[in-house]
């Protein structure tokens, strides 16, 4: 490593200087500028990777999860990082080099402000490839399912879950004591369902050709996990991978209807619901995500009023409407979610054709869709209440109201710029606090 350091410091003659490496990307790692000695060194030109592709397209999925940030931010820090690593060729084939990060600046507004990055790479010549790939960190498997099954969007089903299972145990219909045993069997069976339309979803999209057209994408909230386009799994083996959920899902279902809780054929509906809703999202022939509508409407009443009463059935046995419209508020926050998240992926999604109801309407419209999103879960919130569906206590989840207020002004603000990333998360992490709100109040008020 100190040898290399010495021979990057020391003046270059003319020929040295063709044979690196020059290229530079804005803060997402997105390609500004790609210098004819990159041509040369990875095998692509330039128009095939300005503006369309990530500097991630050079390294293997282990490298981009287990190192890049941690280089970007020492680079960042201290003004540059350098250090041995192994990239990838436009052919697959491994380049073992030597890689110089510095972050690039420019004036805005009066202000020196870091735009991006700059790396300057040289080969190795004669080295092995193994020998300088970056030592992966302990916890990298983990983040790397994280990523595959994108496990924090999970929230999206635990909320609905937990909210009927205390509803139906206060006030609702179920009588007797709660069962955690069957509790347990049909929460994990919701998690394995949502995991498998999580991983069927990204397959099919990068069949489709929409995950690689799409260079907007808010990691890790919109355009998919980009499991593929990192190389951490294949695609058979995602494909096999969402397959396994599916067959997990159906053995807790088959366990809640033929097992001691013997809720019996009916709970087979809810179960297809969910599973052709999840597979079909994506997948041919139906892909409901390109209908106009019918993708958000699916996830809407999926991650809302067929989760509430389905778990209500499993655990109590009854089929009950008031447990369907129970779900409706946090069926509408949950499709605000995906809203959101389509407004960077809106331009490659409809060019390849997925055309969903924010593409139809445009980003500028479709802001008055995440309003009205907001706005009709609360006012759904308040009709629940008024038709003694919900106990008083389940108003506790109006405390959330001023954060869709400001969730709503930023969607309105931002909906072209790159900051509406971090409305993006809050979305998620709002559903969360305003599903935990009626829990809580229906449990303890």
């Amino acid at each position: 490593m100190n040898n290399q350091k010495q021979k990057w410091t020391r003046e270059m003659d003319d020929s040295e200087k063709d044979s690196i490496s020059i290229i530079t990307c804005d803060m997402e790692g997105r390609i500004d500028t790609f210098a004819k000695g990159a041509e040369d060194i990875f095998g692509y030109t330039a128009d095939e990777l300005v503006g369309k592709k990530r500097v991630s397209v050079f390294s293997p999925g282990n490298v981009v999860l287990g190192h890049i940030n941690k280089w970007l931010a020492t680079a960042r820090e201290k003004g540059e990082f350098q250090t041995d690593t192994t990239f990838l060729h436009k052919d697959g084939s491994q380049i073992p080099a030597y890689i110089r990060i510095t972050p690039t600046f420019s004036t805005i507004d009066g202000e020196k402000t870091q735009i991006g990055y700059c790396g300057q790479t040289r080969v190795l010549k004669g080295a092995d490839p193994a020998e300088t790939m970056p030592k992966n960190p302990w916890w990298l498997k983990m983040l790397s399912a994280l990523v595959i099954t994108r496990f924090p969007f999970l929230s999206a089903t635990w909320i609905p879950v937990i909210l009927a299972s205390v509803w139906a145990y206060n006030g609702g219909v179920a009588t007797g004591a709660f069962n955690f045993s069957l509790f347990g069997v049909v929460f994990l069976g919701a998690s394995f369902l949502h995991l498998a339309a999580n991983t069927f979803n990204d397959y099919f999209d990068w069949k489709a050709g929409t995950d690689q057209a799409n260079n907007d994408y808010f990691l890790q909230y919109s355009g998919g996990s980009r499991a593929l386009e990192l190389g951490i799994i294949t695609e058979n083996g995602l494909f096999r991978l969402a397959s396994s959920f599916l067959i997990l899902a159906a053995v807790c279902g088959v366990a809640v209807m033929f097992g001691p809780w013997v809720r019996g054929i009916d709970l087979l509906w809810y179960g297809l619901a969910g599973a052709v809703g999840g597979l079909f999202y994506s997948s041919p022939p139906f892909k409901l995500s390109a209908r106009r509508g019918l993708g958000e409407l699916s996830i809407g009443l999926l991650f809302g009023p067929v989760m509430t009463m389905g778990t209500v059935f499993a655990l109590t046995g009854i089929h009950n409407w008031s447990a369907f419209w129970l779900g409706i508020p946090v069926g509408l926050l949950t499709t605000a979610i995906l809203w959101v998240n389509q407004f960077p992926d809106t331009p490659s999604d409809i060019a390849t054709g997925k055309v969903h109801l924010v593409a139809t309407l445009g980003t500028k419209n479709a802001r008055w869709g995440y309003f009205a999103l907001m706005a009709g879960s609360f006012v759904a919130l308040t009709v629940l209440h008024t038709y003694q569906i919900v106990a008083p206590g389940a108003l506790l989840g109006l405390v959330a109201l001023p954060g869709a207020a400001y969730l709503t002004f930023k969607v309105f603000q931002d909906y072209e710029k790159r900051t509406l990333a971090k409305t993006c998360a809050n979305t998620i992490y709002f559903q969360m606090v305003t599903g935990t709100l009626m829990i809580l109040g229906i449990s303890f008020l």
